[in-house]
């Protein structure tokens, strides 16, 4: 059986949701815009770890990491405005398909004790943000030692109008969300 990939499934996102939403126009319905993939290094001052996460960074998206630099100083962490903080990859088209591809297919199912993702984690602004605590899930990082585990943030950023449209579009695509509780009153 071939597995249907992000990029048909969003195709084919007007048609599905259309009756849920009353979507009248092919580009009233949501998609996706970027993923932002992200992690913090904090007071990490080994070189030799900073560069280990910039290449596994690198080999997870495809993309090289830029690094983000702290927008204020606090004299209690003793953190300078400028410091380097952490690394961010946004990806878009294809590398962004491709990505979201792994991420639903095979890192996501190689997590420890999955009972699927929460719905809680979308935003106001119908963006979806999933932690994943240990960057050994993907494939692209199976060689490396155990003691060097870092995690990251995947931020999905859509452009949709609520957050049961952004659901509904993580549901079309393939993501594995919780059920939704029923109310017992």
């Amino acid at each position: 059986m071939l597995m249907e990939m992000a990029k048909e499934k969003l195709q084919k996102v007007f048609d599905a949701m259309k009756g849920d939403f009353s979507y009248t126009n092919r580009m009233q319905a949501p998609r996706i815009l970027k993923v932002v993939v992200s992690t913090g290094t904090g007071k990490i001052q080994d070189k030799q770890k900073i560069a280990l996460i910039q290449d596994r960074l690198a080999r997870i998206t495809g993309q090289k990491p830029a690094p983000r630099g702290a927008k204020q100083s606090i004299a209690t962490f003793k953190l300078r405005e400028g410091d380097i903080i952490g690394y961010q990859v946004t990806l878009r088209g294809e590398r962004m398909f491709d990505f979201l591809d792994r991420l639903i297919h095979i890192a996501i199912p190689s997590t420890r004790d999955f009972r699927g993702l929460k719905i809680s984690a979308i935003d106001e602004m119908g963006n979806y943000t999933i932690g994943i605590p240990e960057h050994t899930i993907f494939p692209e990082t199976a060689d490396e030692d155990i003691k060097d585990v870092f995690g990251f943030a995947i931020t999905i950023v859509m452009s949709t109008k609520s957050k049961d449209e952004a659901e509904a579009l993580l549901r079309h695509i393939g993501l594995p969300l919780q059920k939704k509780e029923t109310e017992t009153e």
